[in-house]
């Protein structure tokens, strides 16, 4: 994997291994290889081999500094945003985000009975063993969240149909070189 840029940790970070999830420490002082930054996360490189996932939070930790994606709202509707929100998440090992990976099967933005409007998405994983669900569902949860009015959000990792890379869009199969 290229590495985008070399850094050296300037505090003790929370990461989580990819693609188990587990979640680890990486110590100030640790060179690493950021080899993705997208979405406001960055997937990084350590010197043991590994992958890891780092949130924005910590961004200033590896020379970073965090970017929270904003959607332009005027004129959408709630349901509008809710996806362009999804399309700025991303597999922490695939540089394509998870609506062209193919990997949400449902976004549905409805009025809920005591105000505001609520998000419910169902998406899957590349591969069902993988340890990331939880990760993508909790910044999948945070972003519908920073989206006006939605107040509440039900994400679900679902693994039927199983994905396959024929559900990713042409132009996802255009950047990884698959057409």
């Amino acid at each position: 994997m290229k590495a985008e840029k070399e850094i050296v940790t300037t505090r003790e970070i929370e990461a989580r291994e990819i693609p188990s999830g587990m979640k680890l420490t990486i110590p100030e002082g640790t060179p690493l290889a950021i080899t993705q930054s997208l979405g406001g996360t960055y997937t990084v490189l350590t010197p043991y081999g590994y992958m890891a996932r780092v949130d924005g939070k910590d961004a200033d930790a590896i020379g970073e500094q965090a970017i929270a994606p904003e959607a332009d709202a005027e004129g959408k509707s709630a349901g509008e945003l809710a996806w362009e929100q999804l399309k700025t998440c991303y597999d922490p090992e695939i540089p394509v985000n998870i609506v062209d990976l193919g990997l949400v099967y449902k976004c549905e933005v409805a009025p809920r009975p005591e105000g505001g409007q609520k998000a419910e998405v169902r998406f899957t994983l590349t591969a069902p063993g993988c340890g990331m669900g939880d990760t993508l569902k909790e910044d999948i949860r945070q972003k519908l969240l920073s989206v006006p009015g939605i107040e509440d959000a039900d994400v679900q990792v679902m693994f039927d149909p199983p994905w396959s890379m024929s559900m990713m869009s042409d132009a996802a199969k255009l950047q990884l070189g698959l057409m």
